[in-house]
């Protein structure tokens, strides 16, 4: 970004053509009345971005009608000087500039005369306390905004340079507290919309290596508060507004959960997607993997962090998503991590895992169950759903039934890895409906039903009708998937524990879950509480194993891991 700069060039020409107000030129609507005709304006340089976008922002002084702009993006003549604070009066056509899909495009005056004039009061800076109503009216303006300012997401930051910022709180997934279709599902996707704000650093340049509006060292998580933010209003790339920033932002908020939260119970029960935990040969080679870490030393600090995460939980069973499926012998990818866990921990490493003897399934990726064995002890086999859509689409179910103590209670945990939702290969019911669902809705609702059917026939053997539901559903809590499993009787463990606004996956500035625990009503009763700690949803990508690796839990996956507490 450059907030002032100056460059050699020829000299300044003179235009003897009438200045018009920048107001007149922008017009109160989208386009200009003046695009494709020529025109003169006298306006400040405020911010010079030729270097990153090809152009500076100019401002004048006003022409008193709040509904149109009192700015503009200016594509100088090549080479030509100016610097900011300067006073110019420019010449040239007015262009509309694309912006979007949906027509959406900035004003941009093409100069080919430029010369410079007395300098006069600079225009002043416009302070934003509420969402504008009309973003169109301040495009190219300086801007301050004291509203209070979330930060959504930061999806786009190491590749483009940029957050997702909203007025008031997080932005939350439609289809997370709103059925697909409904008209409050349309009524958060509009609020959202009126909410968001893209930050930007002022440059199309990808994989930046940097911004200049972030303090070094910064602890940049979602949810944070941000303040003292100025720049210069857009409309660029994907139509939305985004503000060209001018000044470094303040972050406030942003402490990192270091402990786990705690959840009543004497029974302690987690889930948690490992984000694709291979492990080469099992031996210290075979990278790269087909998913997961690149080298031996990614996998090192991979499993380090997820070591930290799990023995941090202090579960008695957890259900995992995203491990390699390469067998339960001495080298495989579960062999190891559990071998991690118990590593150095005396008598507390006792972590088993249940051998399902192959799978479940033959994708890349399957799930599994780990417990300590110290307190729990398996009742019956392990089960497993091999049965369409279960297996090329969705990952096969393991289902294992365990008690506490000797007298405690059975109850089954059943390990869930729902179809994701990209949408290669789908079509018919599966392809996109573009009601917010995603692509394979219809297979995660038949995998939603045959998994209702499969538990009722007690495939674990125990006789235990207490079992929770564990896993990456791949679905936000209203959805289709999620919903068919409520109707069939089982229950929201964060809806019952009372837990406001329960979240685990952060993607593309929307907060929801696609991770949940979901209980029978014999389970059900015997809750105590549910919490997930925030380890990995609110952090920048590149804080994990495959970026900084930052040291800790920080960013060991995706999604954030679930605690649930229960009456033994």
């Amino acid at each position: 970004m450059a907030l002032a700069a100056a460059c050699t060039g020829p000299a300044l020409a003179a235009s003897p053509a009438t200045p018009l107000p920048i107001g007149k030129v922008q017009g109160s609507g989208e386009r200009s009345p003046y695009e494709g005709k020529p025109v003169t304006v006298e306006a400040m340089v405020t911010a010079d971005m030729r270097d990153g976008l090809g152009g500076v922002y100019v401002q004048d002084a006003g022409d008193g009608d709040a509904a149109t702009s009192d700015a503009l993006f200016v594509r100088l003549p090549d080479g030509q000087a100016v610097q900011v604070g300067q006073w110019l009066r420019i010449s040239g056509t007015v262009q509309e500039q694309a912006a979007g899909k949906g027509g959406q495009s900035l004003t941009t005056l093409q100069a080919d005369k430029v010369t410079a004039v007395a300098s006069r009061a600079a225009p002043a800076v416009t302070v934003i306390e509420a969402v504008p109503a009309d973003w169109e009216a301040l495009e190219g303006m300086q801007v301050r905004i004291v509203a209070p300012l979330t930060l959504a997401g930061q999806d786009g930051l190491q590749r483009f340079g940029e957050l997702t910022a909203a007025f008031g709180d997080r932005l939350w997934q439609p289809s997370e507290v709103a059925a697909a279709g409904s008209p409050e599902q349309a009524a958060v996707i509009a609020d959202n919309a009126r909410r968001r704000l893209r930050l930007d650093d002022g440059s199309s340049k990808r994989d930046p290596g940097g911004v200049s509006y972030l303090a070094e060292g910064v602890v940049l998580r979602t949810g944070a508060q941000l303040s003292e933010v100025q720049g210069i209003v857009d409309q660029r790339y994907d139509g939305d507004y985004r503000l060209q920033l001018t000044a470094p932002l303040k972050v406030s908020g942003d402490l990192r959960p270091l402990q786990p939260p705690t959840v009543a119970g004497g029974l302690r029960i987690a889930a948690f997607n490992l984000e694709n935990y291979f492990n080469g040969d099992g031996k210290g080679g075979g990278y790269p993997t087909l998913r997961g870490a690149k080298t031996a030393e990614q996998q090192a600090a991979q499993q380090a962090k997820l070591i930290t995460t799990i023995r941090s939980l202090g579960a008695d069973v957890a259900a995992l998503m995203e491990l390699e499926n390469d067998g339960y012998g001495p080298g495989s990818a579960i062999d190891q991590l559990v071998r991690a866990l118990n590593e150095g921990q005396g008598k507390d490493g006792d972590w088993k895992f249940v051998d399902a003897k192959q799978g479940p399934g033959d994708n890349p990726i399957r799930v599994g169950i780990i417990y300590r064995s110290a307190k729990l002890s398996p009742v019956g086999k392990p089960a497993v759903l091999e049965r369409e859509p279960f297996g090329e689409r969705s990952r096969v179910p393991l289902a294992q039934a365990f008690r506490m103590g000797r007298n405690g209670a059975p109850f089954v945990v059943v390990a869930n890895h729902f179809k994701s939702k990209g949408c290669s290969d789908a079509s018919g019911a599966d392809a996109d409906q573009n009601d917010g669902q995603g692509c394979w809705n219809a297979t995660r609702v038949a995998s939603a039903r045959l998994l209702h059917q499969w538990l009722q026939s007690d495939p674990t053997g125990s006789g235990s009708k207490d079992t929770v539901l564990l896993g990456d559903f791949n679905a936000y809590a209203m959805e289709d998937p999620i919903r068919t499993l409520n109707t069939d009787g089982w229950q929201d463990a964060f809806k019952v524990a009372g837990v406001a606004q329960p979240y685990s996956y952060v993607y593309n500035g929307l907060t929801g879950r696609l991770d949940h625990a979901l209980l029978s009503p014999g389970m059900a009763a015997r809750l105590k509480g549910a919490a997930e700690w925030h380890t990995n949803a609110d952090e920048a990508d590149d804080a994990g194993y495959q970026g900084r690796n930052v040291p800790g839990p920080w960013r060991s996956s995706d999604h954030d891991p679930l605690l649930l507490g229960f009456e033994p």
